[in-house]
């Protein structure tokens, strides 16, 4: 499947007319794919291909040196996870891969535990946070979108996005060396927080679950951001924006030698902002469907789903 696509510059520098256009477009894909992609958006393809260049040459350490990176009492929200420790909620097999977490550096006033640079790479900590102010920039914007379609003010979501709680991934999967039974590389999940932007990963495998319960590979350009609707969204919206079921599923055999590398930036509001459904999203043929929480209670409440934290 070729993900629909739109131009971000529609929006931000677009006439009233385009501005309008694609908010209708957004909104109309939000609501029942939950998968957008997002073209011209200003991650140009040099910083890319610098940030997967200092990721790589990071899982390629061995094994007791990326142990150094693995940070306590953190639930995985700093530094490195090994391989065989995060597991899809519902799931008891553990996905195949290992990844490293970094978040927010300019934090406005919000406390966040520090990021955790690599010494055998120095240049792996500027480049990380460099992409995340970029993506970070990038979601705000898609947000301000979002808030137009959801007939609230464009700037709704700033106060509560604005040095919030994200987080950008590096992901390994490595190579298959042997027949991993029932394990998958990411089994069928739905993302936590608010939208993912996803910047095209090094190998084939995502794949999303559609309205008729088919499971679709997608398709997106290499420059494109695959930016998707969040749990915390959804429950902000009452299901009227779709957080999608994926997954990452293994190669063909003949592929299990080839590692997949992927940089997901999980945009997470301030941890104290309220997921209460939004009052326009509750009809009488829609009616509450969640009980009113935090963004830092339900993010507390799925990472103990997940296995990170006990």
């Amino acid at each position: 499947m070729q993900l629909p696509t739109l131009s971000l510059p529609k929006f931000t520098h677009g006439t009233p007319a385009e501005k309008r256009e694609f908010v209708t477009e957004l909104g109309s894909i939000y609501t029942s794919l939950g998968f957008i992609a997002i073209a011209d958006h200003g991650m140009t393809q040099p910083r890319r291909e610098r940030l997967y260049s200092a990721i790589q040459a990071y899982f390629a350490l061995p094994e007791e040196v990326k142990a150094k990176y693995c940070i306590p009492g953190m639930s995985g929200q700093r530094g490195h996870t090994p391989f065989g420790v995060e597991t899809a909620k519902g799931f008891n097999t553990p996905d195949l891969k290992e990844f490293f977490q970094w978040g927010q550096h300019r934090g406005e006033g919000h406390f966040y535990a520090e990021n955790v640079g690599v010494s055998e790479i120095p240049t792996l900590l500027p480049e990380v946070l460099e992409g995340f102010e970029i993506l970070e920039d990038i979601g705000r914007e898609v947000l301000k979108a979002i808030a137009l379609h959801l007939s609230l003010d464009e700037n709704w979501f700033e106060s509560y996005v604005k040095g919030g709680n994200s987080i950008l991934r590096a992901i390994h999967y490595p190579p298959i060396v042997a027949a991993p039974a029932d394990a998958v590389r990411a089994a069928e999940h739905e993302d936590i927080n608010l939208i993912t932007l996803l910047m095209g990963a090094s190998a084939e495998g995502l794949e999303l679950l559609d309205q008729n319960g088919q499971w679709l590979p997608i398709h997106v350009e290499d420059d494109h951001l695959v930016i998707n609707v969040g749990d915390m969204l959804q429950r902000l919206t009452n299901n009227v924006l779709k957080s999608t079921t994926h997954r990452v599923v293994n190669p063909p055999k003949e592929k299990w030698g080839t590692p997949r590398f992927s940089i997901p930036f999980f945009l997470h509001p301030v941890q104290s902002m309220p997921l209460n459904a939004l009052d326009s999203c509750i009809t009488s043929t829609h009616p509450l469907a969640y009980e009113p929480i935090t963004a830092g209670e339900y993010l507390d409440e799925r990472l103990r789903e997940i296995g990170l934290k006990g």
